[in-house]
């Protein structure tokens, strides 16, 4: 069917024709590429970096002047608590606890133990609770380090007597890894596909495909983690978007690889056809993500620069796997595609005798339904996803810590004991530092302003360093680490106590609750900036593709309100707890605040994956038949398919997040999850027709260029987005 002079031309078709016709050699480069990468990348891969702090905050500045002036309490610690229903001095009780006392000391990475029996500060009044610190004397303590301390604590535990062991090392220890999650992500991947495709076949290309890119691009992540570091999340969240990205850029081009096939060209042409329509709608699609991840870098956050660079990484390379692996697979496989079919029933038309081309697809029936009443199921739409994002007006950030852990966990049992004892605020103290002269600072007056203040616990007497030129000193609020009321007294202590108190103007604030704060705070503020950025530049891109600033303004329209409805929904299971516990989420808990800022971009780009596939064919229609309606209604029918397998694909990698142990990671997940079915169904196959068939021709206004003709040119390849 295919001329040597139809043949498409160009650097895609070029790198197509090539990749088919060395296969060999493209997939044994691959091979050694993916095994060299993985090699270095897992062998030397950078530590990672979960310090959010830095900047200009007050806790960064706190932080800096204990890090200078009292490097010697710079360090891990870990917090045991003991709870005894005899009481700690009986003596069955108080055997256990001294011999767990003197195990923990005895660790190779822990430092001397006070013993609770020696300080009476570290008991309560009724000798019933008891605390300790534990310093770690080796920063670089792994979780293989931690754990037997951890096991130590738990197996002591019985008989009335209660312990658990905190603290940030001790939470990573007991965490398990993230274990099958990600093998049921792609087992329920094939399955879509092999429901989708109908061939054994078909269906192992785009998983092949996406776990060699995955596996290249984490290892290359892991390489570039030494230049810009990011946070230990960064490989889950990073490897829940390849995945997802990287099995449905595939499955896009197997689709195109297919319909060329039935339309009677040679395997070569109808590769090369896939790589220069589906293929390259797929670089668009993928420098989107890219452009709106790296929008991250934006917030101007250490971290998140890393996190953005690390996924934009994986997200390359997947992109690179389907335009030269992928071309090589079906060199390989040519008219073997549809090995090993699923029977399939006979079809409704072929019964009753409809010739096929008089058949309607749900699709075509569906958009015409739509399209008879535009008005309605647009406003009907927008009011939905705006009672769905209405809980996000009440979102709250925070950072996770012990209380929002699995109630079975050391660290939670920690965390409850010494909150029942000396209240929920002594497991993140507030630290107050400031410089001062050489004669010694006084900071009596700003001791007792803090200690007054209504909200405060207890406060603890001023230290200077060694060097005599800083001074510091701890409070514990009476509220806990996610309590708002906590944010609120850091504020009030910052605004007012400390600016009152002679010299307290230059006493900073800082600890976990305070640099919690601060980043959630500077999240916030520098948030709208990044959604700005990301907006602009993928509208750029996007009216580069469809040569039209109409469709590209209702695109970014849209993709916000499905973000938004995602946001809610994330507010009301997690923040609100509506269905929470079912989901795997401990508690009612804020959300991590860097979930909202790292979803927006990631969603943003997957939307705009979507945008592309539906549009570019809508587009071809309508080149082709001059008519608006009729473009809309063939684009959705010959869409609707592969949007939603991809769709169910990215719902299914993103929900598996839930079966692991990571609160913050199912928080990403979910919302992914539920904007991907948002995206795929109300604003897909409800809001686009609906407001493509309200603005008719003005879909395709770009300034400077003379409205289409509405009469029908020559008839246009079918799929072919090289033209878009």
């Amino acid at each position: 069917m295919s001329t040597e002079t139809a043949r498409p031309d160009g650097a895609l078709a070029r790198l197509a024709r090539f990749c088919h016709r060395r296969r060999r050699l493209v997939l044994l480069a691959w091979i050694a590429g993916v095994l060299v990468v993985a090699a270095a990348g897992f062998g030397l891969a950078a530590d990672p970096d979960n310090d959010f702090s830095g900047g200009d905050s007050g806790s960064a500045k706190a932080q800096a002047l204990m890090e200078k002036h009292f490097p010697e309490e710079q360090g891990d610690t870990l917090t045991l608590a003991v709870k005894a229903d005899a009481g700690i001095d009986d003596p069955a009780v108080r055997q256990k606890v001294e011999q767990v006392v003197a195990d923990l000391a005895d660790s190779p990475v822990t430092g001397p133990v006070t013993s609770p029996y020696d300080d009476e500060q570290l008991v309560t009044e009724d000798r019933r609770i008891a605390r300790t610190t534990i310093p770690l004397t080796d920063k670089e303590a792994t979780k293989d380090d931690v754990k037997p301390l951890v096991t130590t604590v738990k197996d002591a535990s019985g008989d009335g007597l209660l312990m658990g062991l905190g603290g940030d090392k001790a939470e990573k220890a007991e965490t398990p890894k993230q274990g099958p999650a990600e093998s049921v992500g792609v087992l329920a991947a094939a399955v879509i596909l092999f429901i989708s495709f109908g061939s054994l076949v078909a269906m192992g290309l785009p998983i092949v495909t996406a776990l060699m890119a995955i596996l290249g691009g984490i290892a290359l992540m892991k390489i570039v983690g030494h230049v810009v570091p990011s946070p230990d999340f960064t490989v889950l969240v990073s490897a829940l978007i390849g995945l997802g990205v990287g099995i449905d850029y595939a499955l896009f081009i197997v689709t195109r690889y297919k319909e060329k096939l039935q339309n009677g060209e040679s395997p070569e042409d109808a590769t090369v056809g896939a790589i220069t329509t589906a293929g390259r709608a797929v670089l668009f699609a993928g420098t989107t993500v890219v452009i709106a991840l790296l929008g991250l870098v934006t917030m101007g956050q250490r971290l998140m620069t890393g996190v953005a660079v690390a996924a934009s990484v994986t997200v390359l390379v997947t992109m690179v796997a389907a335009v030269t692996l992928l071309p090589a697979f079906l060199g390989f496989t040519g008219h073997r595609i549809n090995s090993l079919r699923l029977p399939r029933r006979t079809a409704r038309g072929d019964r009753d005798g409809t010739p096929a081309a008089e058949r309607r697809t749900p699709a075509e029936r569906w958009a015409g339904v739509v399209q008879r009443r535009p008005l309605v199921a647009a406003v009907l739409a927008v009011a939905g996803l705006l009672l769905l994002a209405a809980p996000a007006m009440s979102m709250r950030l925070s950072l996770p810590d012990a209380s929002v852990q699995p109630r079975d966990r050391s660290s939670y049992t920690s965390y409850e004991i010494v909150s029942e004892g000396f209240g929920p605020g002594y497991g993140a103290p507030l630290i107050f530092a400031a410089e001062v002269d050489a004669a010694g600072g006084d900071l009596a007056p700003a001791v007792g302003a803090v200690g007054g203040t209504p909200g405060i616990a207890h406060v603890t007497q001023p230290r200077v360093s060694e060097d005599g030129e800083a001074a510091t000193f701890m409070a514990f609020p009476e509220t806990g680490y996610q309590d708002e009321k906590t944010a609120d007294l850091v504020h009030e202590l910052r605004d007012d106590v400390l600016p009152e108190a002679p010299g307290g103007e230059a006493v900073q604030v800082g600890g976990p609750n305070a640099g919690a704060i601060d980043f959630a705070e500077e999240t916030g503020s520098r948030l709208p900036f990044m959604i700005a950025v990301v907006i602009v530049l993928s509208l750029v891109l996007l009216v580069a593709l469809v040569r039209s600033v109409t469709i590209a303004l209702q695109a970014a329209v849209m993709n916000l309100l499905s973000i938004g409805a995602a946001y809610g929904v994330l507010v009301a299971v997690v923040q609100w707890g509506w269905l929470g516990s079912a989901l795997g989420f401990p508690t009612d808990m804020p959300i991590t605040t860097w979930v909202p800022m790292m979803m927006f971009p990631v969603l943003f780009g997957l939307s705009m994956d979507y945008e592309v596939f539906l549009i570019s064919r809508v587009r071809e229609e309508y080149e082709r038949t001059g008519d608006t309606r009729t473009a809309v209604t063939s684009g959705l029918a010959r869409t609707a398919k592969v949007i939603t397998a991809a769709a169910a694909i990215m719902i299914a990698v993103f929900t598996t997040s839930l079966l692991g142990h990571d609160v913050s990671v199912k928080q990403i997940g979910l919302g992914m999850a539920v904007a991907v079915f948002i995206d795929a169904t109300i604003v897909r196959m409800v809001l686009v027709p609906a407001v493509m068939e309200l603005c008719g021709n003005t879909n395709w206004w770009m300034p400077g260029r003379r409205a289409p003709e509405t009469t029908s040119p020559p008839p246009a390849e079918v799929g072919e987005e090289a033209k878009v």
